[in-house]
């Protein structure tokens, strides 16, 4: 605990403004469902429990004595008690706002103690899930038997076998380069942004418009959302320019995660890559402003509000968790068994080929090949990356052009080729 006055005073400040945040959130709570009358801690209350704990804490220091913090704790968990009998004795069972009491005294008591970055970002976190209620409901609602099993399956999997995984390399080169650890690793990695886009359509749906829709599927799959976009627009053709600019903002975040994934594997690859692939993001963005400020009227009509929901499978299925681990790590093999034969064209060759289909394994396997000591270096496996991008736009835009509307198409192209040309263009350049 720091000795420094200030220091000190900025500890305390932290765990009030915490206090008065979780407050806040539980005072407009009962505002809301009008349960004013009824309400055991709101705006006030909980900014003293924050404070208590951190006095708590800060005489536990003084005293060297932990049982000031547990006598505390003691005292708000028999008020939390109290107060959720007289509650059951008016119906109400739940127990949320007692238990973020008892949240809030060690959110505040850890603001003295703790790392102070970290204990912000946990209070920050139970406020918002105090205030995420009716969206928690409302996935739950949503969710579906077989999905929650295949999640369950995959975290209990993921948990424990991933830790007991051989984190070492068996064969002669190129074999050399898969290890069942960093594949099993790779899946779980991209899995998870992947279930982040999927819980966020089922969260949001379509009801926000073609554009956040773009946005969330692209998180999901790019390649479902632009395929899913383009056949609406065969039945809404009027919707052509609207379901468009979705799509480029789902390229959008394809890019965007393509940067996150170097970053984590790699984060020398990262310095390496972003201008190719910024240019790209930026590109695909811009042109979908363009599109939305031609298309501000073109809005999805209510018969549209729940299609594309169900547009996207369960990225925790574990066949699909397999095939990703199977494509990562083939493609792992074949670029370092082209770049050994083949010297770098062949890396290219395979890196365009493996881009057709997925974009995310072509960039995990070339973040590993060029860390320090791979055989692989930064300036190629920017490249590759930078091609394996262009050659899965290539494909959306041919996808569009198969199965969209001929509006769509025609909204299409132009900004496919302003795409290309940036992220080709930059990486020449570079």
């Amino acid at each position: 605990m720091p000795d420094d006055p200030v220091a000190l005073l900025g500890r305390f400040g932290a765990a009030l403004a915490l206090g008065l945040l979780i407050g806040t959130q539980r005072a407009f709570h009962d505002r809301r469902e009008d349960q004013e009358a009824s309400s055991f801690a709101g705006i006030r209350t909980f900014p003293l429990l924050a404070l208590a704990g951190a006095l708590s804490a800060y005489l536990a220091s003084s005293l060297g004595s932990p049982w000031v913090v547990v006598a505390v704790l003691a005292v708000v968990g028999a008020f939390a008690v109290s107060a959720y009998r007289a509650g059951t004795e008016r119906g109400n069972l739940g127990i949320t706002t007692e238990v973020a009491t008892l949240v809030t005294t060690l959110v505040g008591a850890l603001c003295m103690t703790g790392t102070l970055g970290v204990v912000v970002a946990v209070g920050v976190a139970v406020a918002i899930l105090l205030e995420v209620k009716p969206e928690t409901q409302r996935f739950v609602k949503a969710l579906r038997e077989d999905e929650l099993e295949a999640a369950l399956k995959f975290a209990a999997v993921s948990a424990l076998i991933l830790p007991v995984l051989p984190d070492q390399t068996y064969g002669p080169p190129p074999f050399d380069v898969v290890s069942p650890f960093k594949v099993w690793l790779m899946v779980v990695f991209i899995s998870g942004i992947s279930f982040l886009g999927y819980v966020l359509t089922k969260v949001v749906g379509a009801t926000r418009g073609v554009g956040l829709t773009g946005i969330v599927g692209g998180l999901a799959s790019s390649t479902a959302t632009t395929l899913s976009f383009a056949e609406r627009s065969k039945a809404r053709e009027t919707m052509s320019g609207a379901l468009a600019m979705g799509v480029f903002a789902a390229w959008a975040v394809m890019f965007a995660r393509v940067l996150v994934e170097a970053g984590v594997v790699n984060r020398a690859l990262l310095g390496a890559v972003w201008p190719s692939i910024t240019a790209g993001g930026v590109a695909g963005l811009s042109y979908a402003a363009f599109l939305w400020m031609r298309n501000r009227k073109a809005e999805a009509d209510s018969e549209d509000k729940d299609e594309g929901k169900d547009a996207f499978s369960n990225p925790f299925e574990l066949k699909s968790a397999l095939a990703f681990g199977a494509l990562y790590a083939v493609i792992l093999v074949g670029s370092k068994a082209a770049e050994m034969y083949l010297g770098t064209a062949g890396l290219y060759a395979s890196a365009v080929a493996s881009g057709l289909a997925d974009v995310d394994a072509v960039t995990l396997s070339m973040a590993e090949l060029s860390k320090p000591g791979g055989s692989v270096s930064l300036d190629t496996a920017a490249t590759a990356v930078a091609l394996a991008a262009a050659s899965n736009t290539v494909v959306k835009g041919g996808i569009v052009v198969a199965t969209g509307a001929a509006a769509m198409k025609k909204a299409i192209l132009p900004g496919t080729g302003l795409v290309l040309a940036a992220m080709l263009g930059v990486a020449l350049l570079v």
